[in-house]
């Protein structure tokens, strides 16, 4: 299965130390130059150095395309979406809605980081979806309240 990640799910899921979920659930994931620049710059949310994961597969970013769809994305959401559609990925994990919005128009199969943590509470790896989502945003991450109720009440939380 090839995966592939943008910045927000790799900061969401270390700032509540859940990152190891990734490769729980889809094994390898792989991720841009540019995802892995991001994720390297010093913000509140510190994430490790995502080269020394075993289970991040490093990939060489794209020259730019010519799809004018792309240019309202930032380069790691760019650079993921370039990337999973030329290496056909089975999944795209991005959290951001333009970019979620451009990669379902260029038909490939999104989840968030909400859809990370709902299969880790299904999988028994966490405990509560609810407690998970409302610690990422305690630590400013954004995520839909009504969505995070919404996901809550269809795990029985």
């Amino acid at each position: 299965m090839i995966i592939y990640s943008n910045t927000t799910p790799f900061i969401a899921l270390s700032s509540i130390d859940q990152l190891e979920l990734l490769p729980k659930i889809f094994g390898q994931v792989h991720v841009a130059k540019a995802v892995i620049d991001e994720c390297a710059e010093s913000g509140r949310i510190i994430v490790p150095d995502i080269t020394k994961l075993g289970w991040v597969i490093p990939v060489d970013d794209e020259m730019d395309a010519a799809l004018t769809v792309l240019f309202e994305l930032d380069r790691g959401e760019k650079q993921t979406i370039l990337l999973a559609k030329k290496y056909q990925a089975d999944k795209v994990i991005i959290d951001e809605r333009m970019g979620r919005r451009i990669a379902e128009y260029l038909e490939l199969n999104v989840v968030g980081t909400l859809g990370v943590l709902a299969k880790g509470k299904k999988l028994g790896l966490i405990k509560s979806f609810r407690d998970s989502a409302v610690d990422m945003q305690s630590q400013g991450i954004y995520y839909n309240t009504g969505l995070v109720q919404r996901i809550a009440t269809q795990l029985g939380e």
